[in-house]
């Protein structure tokens, strides 16, 4: 494998931005809204459409038993004279409704965004309930795979393990996600702004991996898997479905792609949901161990400020932890220095200077190893960056021991 670099509310994967925030929660406004595009929200949340003047405005009533009378009218276009006020009653309405395909509808008007759905089919007890931790299991296996499709956006690899994990997770702070309804269907809202790269990611490698499953159950052979990479499929997504299929009879992801922003190029339109059963799991288990096992170590020239040592005795080798600043996407990398080299680091990080290493990070343990560091050396910086780096070291609660033993030995 090769590198290439219920009815709860809406609630948030983790804190927005302020302008983000603020365009979640804004209803939108009369003026700001497509005729169009509220129709086809409407249709693709179940909404169905009972009559209306033909060419001028429909009538739409809520999905499910018990709609009653409510009723939306809309216009088919802004060239009707009453649209302004026919779409101003209409969201109203919405927010007032109690229906959860309300709440989806106005969330996808207020800032346009792929629908990403998972959907599973779960064992149920006595009139229809499921353990409270099916729903719990339906939102990590949903994080998972959001994850994995975002760090498919970064690079392409068989597994990333530490890797790309704190600019992937930045791509999914803009990601809002409704309630997953008995533990069964769960709805992520993707913005096309910042987020479509990440919705036409998993969209491929969601079909690439259904495919290199069928290629695997029909010749019994994993090729398939090695040309999936690139599309996007990774030991992460594997790992993600796994956890999605396990316990139920079958589960599916779609992504529905924003109405305002239209298909993105080379994308079906409409996407149909991919499929994944039980039966998948033993084909899926074995190709996450084997892109474990065949992903490789890479080259790298690290750059990192010492916020651990540690030997077993006052000379000879020791261990070193470095909390990463340039060279590789990771947080933090151990390495095992010989004597000179940890002499060096211990002196770099007296006088608050970082190190630039080269090594091998290894694949095993999750790149998170240099081996066959050499050529150790502190990296010259200005004041107020070295002041910083003392700073944040001497808020550490490893500060103490290792002033004690660099200070010792040497």
């Amino acid at each position: 494998m090769t590198h290439r670099p219920t009815e709860e509310p809406l609630r948030l994967v983790r804190p927005h931005p302020v302008g983000q925030t603020a365009a979640w929660r804004r209803p939108p406004e009369p003026g700001e809204v497509d005729p169009g595009v509220l129709g086809a929200l409407l249709r693709r949340h179940g909404w169905q459409r009972r009559g209306g003047a033909a060419g001028r405005y429909g009538r739409w009533t809520p999905p499910g038993p018990g709609a009653g009378g409510t009723s939306l009218l809309v216009p088919e276009s802004r060239a009707f004279p009453d649209s302004e006020d026919l779409l101003a009653e209409a969201l109203l309405a919405l927010s007032r409704s109690g229906t959860p395909s309300a709440r989806e509808v106005l969330v996808s008007l207020a800032v346009p965004s792929d629908e990403i759905r998972w959907r599973r089919d779960v064992p149920t007890g006595p009139a229809g309930t499921v353990p409270w931790t099916v729903e719990e299991q339906l939102r990590s296996a949903a994080r998972q795979t959001l994850l994995a499709g975002a760090l498919a956006t970064r690079a392409r690899a068989g597994y990333y393990g530490a890797r790309y994990r704190r600019s992937a997770a930045a791509v999914l702070e803009n990601v809002l996600v409704g309630s997953a309804a008995g533990g069964r269907r769960l709805t992520a809202f993707v913005p096309v702004g910042t987020g479509r790269p990440l919705a036409v990611r998993l969209h491929q490698a969601l079909y690439a991996a259904r495919e290199a499953i069928d290629y695997q159950r029909a010749t019994g052979g994993m090729d398939a898997f090695d040309g999936a990479v690139a599309a996007g499929v990774s030991r992460e997504l594997t790992e993600a479905l796994i956890a999605l299929v396990r316990g139920t009879e079958g589960a599916r992801i779609g992504v529905e792609w924003a109405p305002a922003a239209g298909v993105p190029e080379g994308c079906a339109a409409p996407a149909e949901a991919v499929e994944f059963s039980p039966g998948d799991l033993p084909v899926l288990r074995e190709a996450g161990a084997r892109y474990l096992r065949e992903e490789p170590s890479m080259p790298v020239r690290i750059t990192g400020a010492v916020v651990r040592m540690r030997r077993s005795g006052p000379r000879g080798e020791g261990s070193v932890r470095l909390r990463v600043i340039a060279g590789a996407d990771i947080p933090h990398i151990r390495l095992t220095l010989d004597e000179e080299s940890y002499r060096i680091a211990g002196h770099a990080h007296l006088v608050g200077l970082p190190v630039r290493v080269h090594g091998r990070l290894e694949s095993r343990g999750g790149f998170r190893r240099l081996t066959d560091a050499s050529g150790v050396e502190p990296v010259q910086v200005d004041e107020a960056e070295r002041d910083r780096l003392m700073k944040s070291l001497q808020e550490t609660a490893e500060i103490t021991a290792f002033f004690e033993e660099a200070c010792g030995g040497d």
